[in-house]
């Protein structure tokens, strides 16, 4: 790709806070040992990171059919799914969590599998822009907005009732911060997604990008603590000290 600029590596950059970010989620696991929601939050953070190293590896070294439906795969299928089953489990019960589970996890894996067994218009497959313009079976693209949507749904919209719930006591304002910013994060990808339907993948980019650095800054937010707490309180559930909490 002859007419490289500075927009075309910022997914390198998105993969490398993915991967730092993801290794804290699970540091944080194996410290507590316990919280499932940790567990589908570094999964989504490792399939956004792997959804932007696809898409440098198609930038910068070709696209190919392959690469192509793996890009889709990891951006358009797995992108927001397993963050918002992370916010799942940590919002609801462990048995209506699991049921959620249940019924949408077979659909995940069904469309992906009929992502790769979709013949490819190779007239359509753009050399250094990964799209979903070159899968034959356009249909899929009209169902990918369906597991978004759920996505947008637990993730987008546990994060902004949190907020307004933590904003209306002065001790948990930091919280109200974090989980805005943690919407705001998750909210910027699908704006670039939309906006890659038209041909402007760089705007995909770094929507990716800043949302990262917007969603790690609200968790980070959330977790702190601002001010030792009473020894009266300190038998409270850690589950409260996550972002997205109810």
């Amino acid at each position: 790709m002859n007419d490289l600029h500075a927009v075309h590596y910022v997914p390198i950059a998105t993969t490398v806070l993915s991967a730092a970010f993801c290794a804290i989620l699970l540091r944080r696991y194996a410290r507590r040992g316990s919280g499932a929601h940790l567990l589908w939050w570094a999964l989504g953070i490792a399939c956004y990171g792997l959804g932007t190293a696809l898409e440098s590896a198609v930038t910068l070294a070709g696209n190919s059919p392959a690469l192509n439906k793996a890009w889709y795969i990891a951006g358009a299928i797995l992108g927001g799914y397993p963050l918002a089953q992370g916010t799942v489990y940590l919002l609801l019960s462990r048995r209506m969590a699991n049921r959620l589970s249940a019924l949408t996890l077979p659909v995940i894996v069904i469309l992906a599998a009929l992502v790769i067994l979709s013949p490819t218009e190779i007239s359509r497959l753009e050399p250094h822009r990964p799209g979903g313009a070159a899968l034959v079976w356009q249909w899929l693209r009209a169902l990918t907005p369906i597991v978004n949507l759920y996505a947008a749904s637990f993730l987008i919209g546990g994060a902004v009732l949190s907020a307004i719930r933590y904003a209306r006591e002065s001790a948990t304002r930091h919280r109200a911060v974090g989980n805005a910013l943690i919407a705001l994060g998750a909210l910027l990808p699908g704006i670039g997604g939309a906006m890659a339907k038209t041909g402007r993948v760089e705007v995909l980019y770094i929507g990716e990008f800043v949302g990262l650095i917007l969603i790690w800054a609200g968790y980070a937010a959330c977790v702190r603590t601002p001010s030792p707490r009473p020894a009266n309180r300190a038998s409270e559930s850690p589950a409260v000290e996550d972002p997205v909490t109810a």
